[in-house]
Formats: C-alpha cells, structure tokens, sequence
C-alpha cells in the first residue's frame, strides 16, 4: 500500500520494532467498546473490523473496515481518553504493530514534538473515516431508493390484483353472453332460414385459419378459376382457404359469405373472451401476494400463463414452443410465472432490432430434472456482461421508455436457488440461452 512519504516516515521509525508485534487470529477481539485503550496499532498485514453497539439495544454496526497499512486506536490514544470507541474483531489471521504511551518522540530536534510528528497520521484518519462515512451515505441512499422502488412494485401489484378482479367480472358477463348470444342466433336461423345454417356453422366452428398472405394467394386463385370479383374472392379465401368450392356456396355467394363472416365474429368473440379471462387470471396471480407452494403444478401451463401476459411484448416475435409431457412439481404458480416473464420480457427488449425475431421454448424431463430451455435469436450477450446480469441493480435498459430496476434476473436466480435448481446463460452470434434445470422432488 503506497504511503505519504511523512506518514511512511512514522511506521518505519515506530512501527518496524519486533517487541511491538503480535500475531492475532481470525475472529479475536483486539479492542471492546468503552474498554480501555492505550495503544495506537498499525496493520502489519490482514483485515478487521470495528463494530458500534448501540446502549441498551442489540443493534451492532460495522463502522469501519482496517487493512494491510492502515492504523486503528487513533481516536482513544491521541484524545488520551483511553476509552476504545468501537470493537475490534480481527476478519482474517492478522499482524499487528503498536506504540503506547511510553514511546518516546524520536529526532525531535528535526520533526518536532511526538504529536507533531504524528499530525500526518491523524489527517489520514480523518480522512479515511470521512470517506467511508461518504460511501456508507450512498449506499444508504441506494438501498433506500431500492426499498421505495419495492414498495411502488407492491403497490402496483395490488392495485393490479384488484383492477383484475374487476375486470374478471365484466370478462364473465360479456362470455356468457357471447355463447346464449351464438345459440339464440344459431337457434333462429335453423328454424327460419335453415339454408344459411351450414355457412354460420362453418364460421363458428373454423373461423379464418389462413394466414393474410395466404387468403391472398388464395384470392388470386379463386378470382380466376370462378370470376369472381375481387371482394368476394379474397372473402371466399379466408372462409375456403382449401380444395375446390362446393356449389351450394356458388349459388348465392353473397348471401354465404354473410352468414360466415357471422358465424366467424361469433368465433373470434368467443376466443377473445376466452383469452382476456386467461390474462386476467394471470394478471391477479403475478400481482398477488400469495407465494405458497401447492402440490401437482404443471410447468408447461405456467409458461402459457407468462405468454398470455406478454402477448403485446410478442406480437412481432415468433414464438416457437416445443413442450414435452411433464411430470407435476410441488410449487408456486406465482414465482414459476414470475421467472418466465422477466426472462422472455428480456429477450424481447433485447430483439428490438432484430429483423425476424424468435423466441424458442423448450421443456424436457431428465434424470428426476426437469429442464426449461428459452433461447432468442437477439444480438451476442458479451463474456462481461454475463458475469452481471444476476446481479442485483445490474441494467443495460437505460433512457426513454426502456428503464430498469436491474431486479429481474437477481430475481429469478433467488426463485430458481430456492428450489435446489440451477440456471445458466450462454450466448453466442446465433443464438441467447437461458438454460433452467429445477428438481421434481
């Protein structure tokens, strides 16, 4: 450790002396608070600490931290209270050096009184102990704002939780609606127009499977073969997307593309009710409190609750999910929905860029494991930056709309830890893999 040359000076005039040297191990107490003290110790070599406690309570605080170089007994010796302020505790096996008030000043006629020549190392406490008062503020203020940014989450999850609530009841009202509303109309138009009924069942039932880019080609198509107009065949397209067109349609197409295209609003208003409910269900489970864990949890049903509450992060990103018949684990939905989320969340910041974005998900049973794969075609995570991203308040999303707490993955390697599993990161030009293996026992 470089010294100031005055204060080099000291410790080799009065702390090189052999008789003033002790060896302590780990965990022995040099110091106690309010005990007496008469000496002035230099660190040889090793690390301690000095601990505050509080009167009357059983609150103890590390206020300090000495290592190879540095002095400690400053305050008692120099004051001549001879009262130790703090405890000290030796961290590791450590080599101590003192004087005590029999040490007389030494070349005095050229550097002065004894305590003249030991201003320097009284400055350098000073300064020492007002920069790590300075550190502890700061660290104080950071584990505040984390403390406030916790309590926000909580809240927002609750408010999250309860606004869920509600909307599940307006999700039920406006499901059950929509099935009376499909029988009554269903109903009624096999008992007056019961012609029409195959078109609206076949909306019903099928909806539009073709994609737009096939109705199109598919469009093209037909407009040809039956010259048809341009409207009709891209219509006949989505209700037709395969094999010749039977002739019934053909005879009042006009009329059979209307009652399909009912029959396919019924279809979708129901999948959509459908979907809300199971976002909603998601939405009170992440944003409630209840971590318990419950018996015959199926992982892969918790991975499609994270995809329902991601859908407007997924709507560009190919999501390519290859899941395998999994034996139940005792768990909370919760925290396995807590997991998959803030993983697949980052890969879709991280795919922002990316031209054909794709997210692949993969769930396997091994050897009493079960083993979750999710992997992003996003840019190459670099060597230093893997090492952080479990870190507590480690972020890359900085600025406008893309912030972070740098919580998440610290997060999800607390969860993963506390179900014996493990969870790895491996990135490549190819390919981002987050690789979780969790215990079925």
């Amino acid at each position: 450790m470089h010294q100031p040359k005055a204060l080099q000076r000291i410790i080799d005039t009065y702390f090189r002396e052999p008789s003033r040297s002790v060896s302590v191990k780990a965990g022995t107490q040099v110091l106690k608070q309010d005990g007496y003290n008469d000496k002035l110790y230099w660190v040889k070599k090793g690390e301690l600490s000095g601990y505050l406690n509080k009167e009357n309570s059983e609150l103890t605080a590390r206020v300090f931290r000495v290592e190879q170089g540095m002095f400690f007994g400053v305050h008692s010796f120099f004051s001549r209270t001879f009262v130790a302020s703090t405890t000290v505790i030796a961290e590791t096996d450590s080599e101590l050096a003192w004087i005590d008030l029999n040490t007389e000043a030494k070349e005095s006629e050229i550097y002065g009184s004894f305590s003249e020549q030991f201003m320097p190392v009284m400055v350098h406490e000073l300064a020492q102990r007002q920069m790590i008062t300075g550190i502890q503020a700061l660290e104080k203020e950071k584990a505040l704002q984390k403390l406030y940014a916790a309590e926000q989450m909580t809240t927002l999850g609750q408010l999250a939780a309860g606004i869920a609530h509600e909307l599940n009841n307006a999700v039920g009202v406006l499901s059950s609606k929509t099935e009376g509303l499909q029988s009554a109309i269903c109903q009624f138009l096999a008992e007056s127009k019961p012609e029409v009924s195959p078109f609206i069942d076949l909306g019903i039932c099928a909806g539009q499977s073709s994609t737009s880019a096939e109705a199109r080609k598919r469009a093209k198509e037909l407009q040809e073969k039956y010259g048809l107009e341009r409207d009709q065949a891209r219509q006949l397209a989505r209700a037709q997307p395969k094999g010749d067109i039977p002739d019934f349609w053909l005879e009042n197409l006009d009329e059979a593309l209307q009652y399909w295209d009912m029959g396919r609003d019924l279809h979708d208003m129901r999948l959509a009710s459908k979907h809300a409910a199971s976002i909603v269900r998601s939405v009170k489970q992440l944003g409630g409190t209840d971590h318990a864990r419950q018996p015959d949890i199926d992982i892969n049903d918790t991975i499609h609750k994270s995809l329902s509450l991601l859908q407007s992060n997924l709507r560009r990103v190919n999501v390519v999910l290859r899941p395998a018949v999994l034996p139940t684990i005792t768990a909370s939905t919760t925290e396995l929905v807590q997991v998959w989320v803030n993983i697949i969340k980052n890969a879709c910041d991280a795919m922002e860029d990316t031209q054909e974005p794709q997210i692949e998900i993969i769930t396997r049973h091994s050897k009493n494991r079960l083993l979750i794969t999710i992997s992003n075609n996003g840019p190459m995570i670099d060597e230093a930056t893997r090492r952080k991203v479990f870190q507590p308040n480690f972020t890359t999303k900085k600025g406008g709309l893309q912030f972070g707490l740098g919580l998440g993955l610290s997060i999800v390697l607390r969860i993963v830890h506390s179900y014996g599993g493990t969870i790895a990161l491996k990135s490549d030009p190819e390919k981002t893999k987050f690789r979780i293996k969790l215990p079925i026992a």
